[in-house]
């Protein structure tokens, strides 16, 4: 008896800027798609990584080859949907072999639009964005494939580049949404919404904040009816140099001191609103197995990245904010590029990293950055009491 056959998959072919050339075949929907080329280290959490908002018009390489084994689920999403442009791997998994999976991978990438490609060579696609840096590419599957050579690559580089792109009202909430405290209560929290992931909410509502997540477009008006503790700007995609709304409310947030910490693309808009420049990495930092050097205590932590874009700023010593906030000191470094991974502001209640706590999926070493923010708040509210006590009795 002969056994049925699987339906050949549909061509496919990635295109580069540069015009390097991978042919494949097709994997989650067909069409056409443009974006930025980037490559993923983690050899887990795929889940987490399409349904990251920051990956949002970005075409994603995993470097790992193997994908899709225990296929998607319903309690491990990051967001309400896959954000990723595009999506490249090398050996998708034929089967889904877990006992959460609801739905494969290549289906969901299907059902929401993402046009993907698998069976080429990722690892030489890797090497050459290392070596070249991060660059526009396109995927073109099913009959797009069979499109002349040179039109893919005209369309290809008639794309925006990364580099001045906002991107923050793609990925936003459109209305202010409540996460309750899930421990002793501390105060509201006012959370700018540029990208924010599920775990991330969990993690700071399990510190004791009502969380209240606002759309990238809040004001300062906005944050005040709150009568927040503390506020929280969260990862997103695009370039922080574009953001020029986003730094006037933290500079206004800043100057009425109340506790602030920011994560990935909220340690870049901190920088700024510090006054200090951000610049685009060649190929950036994505994957859970980064090494970073946390100053104050000497300890190595192995950590979850996804950004393009980093902060100038002496590595050594503290500084002067440029911008009038009193001193302030790198507290993290990537140890395998020396890339300022976080900020800390010594006359004020603020600090930022460049990598992601919650690290879901990934390693756990910074979660500890979570009660860090909660101690600067509890002490900020503290001091508040104290402060107006003295002034109700004087």
């Amino acid at each position: 008896m002969t056994s049925p056959k699987t339906p050949t998959p549909e061509p496919a072919v990635l295109v580069l800027e540069d015009g390097t050339r991978h042919v494949g075949r097709a994997y989650g929907a067909l069409g056409t798609t443009l974006g930025e080329v980037v490559f993923a280290t983690a050899m887990s959490g795929y889940q987490e990584t399409i349904t990251d908002p920051s990956y949002a018009g970005q075409i994603v390489l995993q470097t790992a080859p193997h994908i899709g084994n225990t296929g998607m689920n319903d309690e491990d999403p990051e967001s309400r949907r896959v954000w990723v442009a595009g999506y490249v791997v090398r050996d998708p998994s034929r089967v889904v072999s877990n006992w959460r999976a609801t739905s494969s991978l290549d289906d969901v990438l299907d059902r929401d639009g993402i046009v993907g490609i698998s069976g080429i060579d990722t690892r030489a696609v890797t090497r050459r964005i290392r070596s070249a840096g991060s660059m526009r590419g396109g995927i073109f599957s099913g009959p797009d494939a069979a499109l002349d050579a040179d039109e893919q690559l005209r369309r290809v580089t008639a794309a925006p580049e990364m580099a001045g792109q906002n991107l923050s009202a793609q990925v936003s909430v459109a209305d202010a949404e409540l996460t309750p405290a899930t421990a002793e209560r501390i105060g509201n929290l006012a959370v700018l919404d540029l990208g924010v992931k599920r775990s991330t909410l969990d993690n700071l509502a399990a510190r004791g904040f009502d969380v209240h997540v606002l759309p990238q477009n809040a004001t300062i008006e906005d944050i005040r009816a709150l009568d927040p503790v503390a506020v929280f700007y969260s990862n997103g995609p695009g370039d922080p140099a574009a953001s020029d709304g986003h730094v006037a409310l933290l500079r206004a947030v800043l100057d009425e001191r109340l506790p602030f910490f920011g994560i990935c693309f909220g340690n870049q808009l901190l920088g700024r609103a510090l006054g200090l420049g951000t610049y685009k990495l060649p190929f950036g930092h994505r994957g859970i197995n980064q090494p970073v050097l946390d100053k104050a205590t000497g300890r190595v932590e192995i950590t979850a990245h996804n950004h393009g874009f980093a902060v100038e700023a002496p590595l050594e010593g503290d500084f002067e904010s440029p911008n009038g906030y009193g001193r302030v000191e790198v507290s993290h470094i990537g140890l395998n590029d020396n890339v300022v991974e976080g900020l800390r502001a010594l006359d004020i209640p603020a600090f930022s990293v460049q990598y992601h706590p919650e690290a879901a999926a990934g390693p756990h070493d910074a979660n500890y950055l979570f009660d860090r923010f909660r101690d600067l708040v509890v002490a900020s509210v503290a001091a508040s009491g104290a402060s107006s006590t003295v002034e109700n009795n004087a």
